[in-house]
């Protein structure tokens, strides 16, 4: 029998972590930020999951020789349990989805959950892979902003048009990420984080100066904003630095997860931005405790 912490890693639980916050980003922007932001998130969880078993199932023939301690190669998963884990979450992803936002969370939750797998089985290991994976994460944010049936579409900021910016940034981040994971199993050239680097600095800066969503930046928000664009930078921008001095595959890994931890500074600024420090900050609360659960599982 399959055990509880094999599942954990197949699915690279800790990493969940990251997950919520684009809902949530999505919401605040597209005013539709309360209690049905929850069920999107939850969905969101769910899709993010089963992508991650998709991915190890797709790659469990080039994880045998890459990546023999990951559960499939090492035999602690099998196949069949990999790809009825991830076809059981896309399952449940999308009915939380409908559940909590009707047609117009499906809407967006079908062509997400189809993006997934598409990246898993077809684009991962294209050069269209970051782009692809960017654009997952791009209609995550978009999840999160699909207003409730009774939200009247001429209120300011509700639909999809609002969140873009936010959608953007999210999807910004997680495409240098996803570039910068190519040198995970054998190392990069020095140029590879060198560009990764000089984007992650550019997207904490574009972030803190912007006001996401229709309010006009107050202070308050804009110093929030400010210190969590940061404290992202500081976060995935120091390992990557390492990685330009020592690009080696440890020293990318060890970016590659600074970058997945880190990314719930970045959602709390787009938070801010948008009208909603406080649940921005609390977002970013979740890092000291998603950098520890990495040490025991590894979110890449």
């Amino acid at each position: 029998m399959t055990a509880l912490r094999d599942l954990l890693e197949l699915v690279r639980a800790p990493a969940a972590l990251s997950v919520p916050g684009d809902v949530a980003a999505g919401a605040a922007a597209g005013r539709a930020l309360g209690p049905r932001t929850l069920g999107l998130a939850c969905s969101s969880v769910c899709l993010y999951w089963a992508g991650m078993a998709a991915n190890d199932w797709a790659d469990r023939h080039l994880d045998a020789v890459e990546r023999p301690e990951r559960p499939i190669p090492s035999g602690r998963v099998s196949p069949g349990t990999a790809l009825g884990v991830a076809a059981g979450l896309t399952a449940a992803g999308l009915a939380a989805a409908a559940l909590a936002g009707g047609r117009r969370a499906m809407a967006v939750a079908v062509p997400l959950a189809g993006a997934i797998w598409a990246y898993d089985l077809v684009a991962k290991n294209t050069r269209a892979g970051p782009l692809a994976m960017a654009v997952c994460r791009g209609l995550d944010v978009l999840l999160g902003a699909t207003p409730a049936p009774r939200t009247p579409a001429r209120e300011p900021g509700a639909g999809l048009r609002g969140p873009l910016p936010a959608a953007l940034t999210v999807a910004a981040h997680t495409y240098l990420l996803t570039h910068l994971s190519r040198g995970e199993t054998s190392g990069t050239a020095r140029h590879r984080p060198a560009a990764t680097l000089a984007g992650t600095l550019a997207l904490a800066a574009t972030t803190a100066c912007s006001p996401f969503g229709q309010n006009t930046g107050t202070p308050s928000r804009t110093r929030t904003g400010a210190v969590l664009a940061t404290w992202y930078a500081s976060q995935f921008g120091t390992p990557q630095a390492k990685a330009i001095a020592d690009p080696s595959a440890q020293q990318v890994r060890a970016a590659v997860t600074a970058g997945i931890v880190s990314l719930p500074a970045l959602q709390g600024a787009l938070l801010a931005g948008a009208g909603a420090p406080r649940t921005g900050l609390a977002l970013a609360a979740v890092i000291p405790l998603a950098r520890r659960l990495a040490r025991k599982l590894s979110p890449t």
